[in-house]
């Protein structure tokens, strides 16, 4: 085993093959250890989130090396058929890549067995294992932008079934009706870690096959059933609600989202005293407004901005952090801000949002959560108005904000994949500055930069996990630094992550700012030896 650091409170156990990732996942969930928070599994590695109050890295890396990895993964009595029209765009290449003929590889396709080895990347999307080895192609050079759902592709050993539009650079063979993923079924993903998987040919079979429909995000904010409610009148940016994230659900592929900037969710709540964790809207750049049919009280922190309240006897302007009351016919509008990119807007006692898979937050690249705040939309509020506290009148924001232009200095550790890079190739990280492009979204902030990272060489990395701050480097050499609504696994190398205690900052940067990037030391893997306790140290 090798042990990499991921980020402060994630490492990465890199292991011999699948088959010892498997073992060492099923070892860790029949006997767990304290202080993991979550493992995700992918081809070869294992990534681990831990509670540094718990444990520490290098303890944690003591009690993973006793583990045995000999046994074996019991398969499992479940088999899901999946019906092909094998009509991809990648089949012809995929042939010429292989030696074979078309023909020859439908053949070799349908007449394997597959095994879900794990789920990553987006939810309800399995990496199949188990196929005919003579189909082992490598990725496209150049990944697409946009693969349809139900989209049936190879990549390297594994084999897959895209449930949802996304980008993607595995060799297309086909499609299926087959809806792999459905927030309404439970579980949501027909593919589940351990199930078998068999293809069959539509064609042969005589069926027709229609289009994958792209999942729903499963829960509906625009019911009017409700009198206390706010009716959203403007929202050039559409808005979404956020918490501090789901957790617990990496085994469907769906990763924890939540706000981007939780100094300033927590401070939302506790501007109008409500319990922690209490959905607020994540406003996006302001332009934002709203009409209140009912009293209310609502506050505001993050991205600094004039908010306009406007009333049938009266108008007035305040800001951020202070609570705000609102009367029955106020219209309040949300001025764009000078620093920051992102404020959250909380209302007391909540707004009235079902939670999906056990939280509200909105994860915009796995299309889980709520519905996206527009134009039109209605937000009805809690009627139970139990468990508030006082509203808070002394809240600050936690750090500046950045405004566009500025050079904003983010904190990283290195790892898990700087020796993939040059030396030259990891100086140019930190000792260049990155624009944040108009491309960066709430999945990753893109960054451009005049030198590209130096790779050591080109070969391919299988599927691993990756951690939010992770700083991924794609083909281009331009990084990509990985929020909140990250994919759950990646296929590039990751040099380094931003250290947790500048995510929330990291949020906040705007287009057109610039990124510094300073190490807290230099890259090691974690020694799976235990600290010495130094003379007289309570145990």
């Amino acid at each position: 085993m090798r042990f990499l650091p991921a980020s402060l409170t994630t490492i990465l156990v890199e292991l011999a093959d699948l088959d010892q990732t498997l073992a060492l996942f099923a070892s860790l969930e029949a006997n767990p250890i304290k202080g993991i928070e979550e493992t995700v599994p992918a081809a070869r590695t294992l990534m681990i989130r831990f509670r540094p109050a718990d444990i520490s890295a290098e303890d944690l890396a003591c009690e993973i090396a006793t583990r045995d990895l000999s046994a074996k993964i019991v398969p499992s009595d479940k088999l899901v058929e999946i019906p092909v029209r094998y009509d991809g765009e990648d089949l012809a290449d995929v042939a010429e890549l292989t030696g074979l003929s078309v023909e020859e590889v439908i053949r070799r396709h349908t007449e394997s067995e597959f095994t879900v080895a794990f789920c990553g990347f987006a939810p309800g999307f399995g990496y199949l294992v188990g196929g005919d080895p003579a189909l082992h192609v490598p990725r496209r050079q150049s990944p697409r932008t946009r693969i349809p759902a139900g989209s049936v592709a190879l990549a390297g050993a594994f084999s897959g079934v895209y449930p949802q539009n996304s980008p993607g650079g595995w060799q297309i063979l086909g499609t299926t009706p087959l809806k792999m993923w459905d927030i309404g079924r439970d579980p949501g993903a027909i593919l589940q870690p351990g199930y078998r998987v068999r293809f069959s040919d539509m064609e042969t079979s005589g069926k027709e096959v229609e289009a994958a429909e792209t999942p729903s995000m499963g829960a509906d904010v625009r019911s009017t059933s409700n009198s206390a409610r706010f009716e959203v009148l403007t929202a050039p940016i559409p808005a979404i609600f956020q918490d501090l994230g789901r957790f617990g659900q990496t085994g469907q592929g769906v990763s924890a989202s939540g706000a981007l900037d939780r100094s300033s969710f927590h401070a939302a709540n506790r501007i109008v005293g409500n319990p922690v964790n209490t959905a607020c809207l994540e406003l996006t750049l302001g332009g934002f407004s709203f009409k209140s049919t009912t009293r209310a009280v609502i506050g505001v922190a993050g991205a600094p901005c004039v908010i306009t309240v406007e009333g049938a006897s009266c108008s007035f302007e305040t800001g951020t952090y202070t609570p705000i009351s609102l009367e029955p016919g106020d219209v309040v509008k949300f001025g764009n801000p000078a620093k920051g990119m992102r404020s959250y807007l909380a209302v007391r006692g909540g707004f009235d949002v079902a939670p999906v898979l056990g939280s509200a937050a909105t994860d915009t690249l796995a299309v889980v959560g709520p519905e996206a705040i527009v134009a039109g939309s209605v937000l009805e509020l809690r009627n139970d108005k139990s468990g508030l506290s006082s509203v808070s009148i002394h809240e600050l924001p936690a750090f500046d904000l950045p405004s566009s232009g500025d050079t904003v200095t983010l904190d990283i550790v290195y790892g898990p994949r700087t020796d993939w890079f040059t030396q030259k190739g990891v100086e140019t990280l930190t000792n260049q500055l990155w624009q944040v492009t108009p491309q960066s979204s709430r999945v990753g902030i893109r960054l451009a930069g005049d030198e590209p990272l130096e790779r050591r060489d080109s070969a391919e990395l299988p599927s691993e996990g990756t951690a939010t701050g992770a700083i991924q480097i794609p083909h281009s050499g331009q990084p990509v630094l990985f929020l909140a609504d990250h994919p759950l696994t990646g296929g590039y190398p990751v040099v380094g992550a931003v250290a947790e205690y500048h995510l929330d900052l990291a949020g906040q940067i705007p287009i057109n700012a610039k990124i510094q990037f300073r190490p807290l030391g230099p890259f090691a893997e974690i020694a799976a030896t235990r600290k010495t306790k130094i003379s007289g140290e309570q145990p």
